[in-house]
């Protein structure tokens, strides 16, 4: 087995950060991966950070609310499911 990761990230208009993590989570399960464990950190003044450890590698929201903005990118050694989130990212 030969050892590639696929990587993707992105900026997009910032929204709350609980239809982010619905979204994404939705969108993760929907494309196969399997999550094992999310750790997130909500910022006193404004912002959040989530990290979704998954089976295939990893998944990560950054959020800017001050710039209406927030980071996503997520890797992967599992094409499939990599490939299937990516197509279904049209946010």
């Amino acid at each position: 087995m030969k050892a590639v990761m696929y990587n993707y990230h992105k900026w997009i208009k910032y929204e709350d950060e609980k239809i982010l993590i619905k979204r994404y989570e939705e969108l993760l399960k929907k494309s196969g991966f399997k999550i094992l464990k999310k750790v997130e950190h909500y910022f006193d003044i404004q912002g959040y950070t989530g990290l979704w450890l998954l089976a295939e590698s990893h998944f990560a929201i950054h959020t800017f609310p001050e710039e209406d903005k927030a980071y996503i990118e997520i890797s992967s050694c599992v094409k499939e499911y990599f490939d299937n989130f990516v197509e279904g990212d049209a946010y």
